[in-house]
């Protein structure tokens, strides 16, 4: 079941590394935000785009 749940991932951000851990005692996975980010974005510098949206985020 669990790679099933990688495969999808994958899929869906077209075979981009996402790194991931899975918490087998909540049987969950964690992505990186910043993975995502860099997925989603096509950012050159993911990192700077997460630091950014969160200032953002926080004077709202």
């Amino acid at each position: 079941m669990e790679n099933n749940k990688l495969d999808t991932i994958s899929n869906l951000f077209e075979g981009k590394e996402i790194r991931s851990i899975w918490d087998s005692d909540k049987g969950d996975y964690y992505f990186s935000v910043v993975d995502v980010i860099s997925a989603l974005t096509d950012s050159k510098d993911a990192k700077d785009y997460w630091y950014k949206l969160k200032i953002r985020m926080t004077e709202e």
